[in-house]
């Protein structure tokens, strides 16, 4: 049977400590009591030999003679603070020389503390121990910071630090990938250069007050020209006043998904012009803006004549397609941003004329029926023509606040059926008012 025994912790580490003097009497002193105080010693009698040691075990602390043959106390603190190896270790000075110079040249070379000698052992015990403490926590700190940056560095998001004026202070390596630029081309730039839109984020100072914190959608110039869309997340920091972390995430691909999966959701699979829900929505935009500015609108309501006939000949396949050839022509005449082409339902579709008066809608709507049949679809039993071709009614009001939607609708759709009573292929308008008045007198007799 094997037993496996435990393994005892580690001792803790004693500080090294590197007593520097020219004095032996000093030097078995200060080595005497240090190691009562549980300390590792060592110990040089000139600066260089000092400086050997100090690269070769890196001491926790070093108390160091000023005055010395050779390379003096002054000399050999400047030579450990200018290497990277014993830069950070920290320096007492021990001196008989109690000149402020003395002193002052001492600390503006790196040292830590100043013992005037001759030394009083509990007060080197004290200064030694305060030392150490300071240094361990300045390592722990040290420590801490690098976790904290190589983490920050790591990160995929990228992450700004940004002043309360919008000037760039930090930047991580990820903002290369997200941006364009490397770190320190960022660095004292204005985060309203980087954000397209003109909102609260292109304001400068006044932009970084009214941010606060929290995440918006923004569209980020890359250094390519290009606009990203990003969430930006903005987060004051506490800690340092007028500080804010700024955190970009791209979401470029999920937009790219988002609007696509908007644009289906508004288009008629089958003839991929709008279906009845974006037309729907259009028009009661539209419609607003026409109340607004007092501007007339016009609809326009058609259907495929004796389309039954041709699906029922030819197959529903050859329907398929020949509605896709009508949508096609329709939408070729909703030219405008206020014009809109839509599929309504079977073989019945709409179009929205913005700003268009009575007789400019029905030249667009004799346009649409002359195209149509200049398309030159067999429609072999037709009794109407040999082609397909549509029945178009036209509707047209300017609305006020009174008015309703379905007023247009049903004026429109009233003369669409008028055109197929008079024997189809053709275009019949109606003016709400008189006619809006007509049809509501019909449904009451």
């Amino acid at each position: 049977m094997t037993i496996l025994a435990s393994a005892a912790p580690a001792a803790p580490r004693k500080p090294a400590i590197l007593i520097v003097d020219d004095a032996p009497d000093n030097i078995s002193l200060l080595r005497a009591m240090l190691l009562r105080q549980g300390y590792q010693t060592f110990v040089a009698t000139s600066g260089e030999r000092a400086l050997e040691i100090a690269q070769r075990i890196q001491p926790d602390l070093v108390l160091l003679d000023v005055v010395m043959p050779g390379v003096d106390g002054l000399e050999t603190c400047r030579r450990l603070k200018a290497q990277p190896a014993t830069a950070n270790i920290p320096v007492i000075f021990m001196s008989a020389r109690g000149e402020t110079e003395d002193i002052v040249a001492g600390f503006d070379i790196g040292a830590a503390d100043y013992i005037p000698k001759p030394l009083r052992m509990e007060e080197v015990c004290a200064r030694v121990r305060a030392q150490l403490r300071l240094s361990s926590g300045n390592g722990a700190d040290k420590e801490q910071a690098d976790c904290l940056r190589m983490i920050v560095d790591s990160m995929d998001q990228g992450l700004l630090i940004v002043e309360r004026c919008g000037r760039i202070q930090y930047a991580n390596p990820s903002c290369d990938r997200y941006l364009g630029y490397a770190a320190e081309q960022l660095v004292g730039r204005s985060l309203a250069d980087l954000v397209a839109q003109q909102d609260s984020y292109a304001d400068g100072c006044s932009a970084m007050e009214a941010i606060g914190h929290g995440t918006r959608e923004v569209l980020i110039r890359h250094r390519d020209g290009g606009l990203r869309a990003m969430d930006l997340t903005m987060t004051p920091m506490h800690a340092a006043d007028g500080l804010f972390v700024a955190l970009l995430h791209d979401i470029t691909h999920h937009k790219q998904s988002e609007d696509a999966l908007q644009r289906a959701a508004m288009l008629d699979p089958l003839t991929k012009i709008a279906n009845r829900r974006h037309f729907d929505a259009f028009l009661e935009k539209e419609w607003q803006r026409a109340i607004r500015n007092a501007q007339p609108l016009s609809l326009v309501v058609l259907d495929v004549d004796h389309f039954k006939l041709y699906n029922d000949t030819l197959g529903h396949a050859a329907g398929d397609l020949c509605l896709q050839k009508v949508a096609q022509a329709l939408e070729a005449h909703a030219l405008r941003p206020t014009d809109l082409a839509a599929r309504f339902g079977g073989e019945e579709f709409v179009l929205l004329f913005g700003e268009t008066p009575g007789p400019a809608a029905a030249r667009l709507a004799e346009a649409i029926r002359t195209t149509v049949e200049a398309l030159h679809i067999p429609n072999p039993r037709s009794p109407t023509s040999p082609y397909i071709t549509v029945s178009v009614g036209v509707a047209t009001i300017v609305p006020t606040q009174l008015d309703q939607i379905e007023q247009l609708f049903l004026c429109a759709d009233r003369a669409m059926y008028a055109a197929k009573e008079a024997g189809r292929n053709r275009v019949e308008s109606a003016v709400v008012g008189a006619a809006w008045d007509a049809v509501r007198n019909a449904a009451m007799h």
